[in-house]
């Protein structure tokens, strides 16, 4: 992917922090678990490794289940949340938030942003 569209995936995972302010880190990923973008501090390869299972989990269950396309995944933990949204075929973003986030704005915000993430993607091939 040209450096210029990482770029601007990164400057909408930024928006998507401004927007949600407790939101601790996302990570955009190739299907395949390849990282695109990230702002996480630690574990970068494990999370997308892990987002990209957690992809394929749920786009089976949705489609078994007869709910249509996948959109979205929310894990709730003691200490936050980690949310997983289809963004296009071919990626798939993770946001990581804090305890007592408003889950309401996050599912809001972080659909938005894939639905940007998929323009962005797109306009390129993402290499496998």
């Amino acid at each position: 992917m040209p450096v210029e569209l990482r770029e601007e995936i990164r400057r909408e995972m930024a928006m998507l922090r401004e927007r949600v302010p407790d939101v601790d880190g996302s990570i955009a990923c190739s299907v395949d678990g390849l990282t695109i973008a990230s702002d996480l501090r630690n574990d970068i390869e494990q999370t997308g490794a892990l987002s990209s299972a957690v992809l394929a989990l749920s786009r089976r269950m949705t489609g078994i289940a007869g709910k249509g396309a996948f959109e979205e995944t929310l894990i709730s933990g003691t200490n936050g949340y980690a949310a997983f949204y289809a963004a296009g075929p071919k990626i798939v973003l993770t946001v990581l938030a804090r305890p007592g986030t408003n889950l309401g704005l996050l599912r809001l915000e972080g659909r938005k942003t894939a639905d940007r993430l998929a323009a962005v993607s797109s306009r390129t091939s993402i290499s496998q």
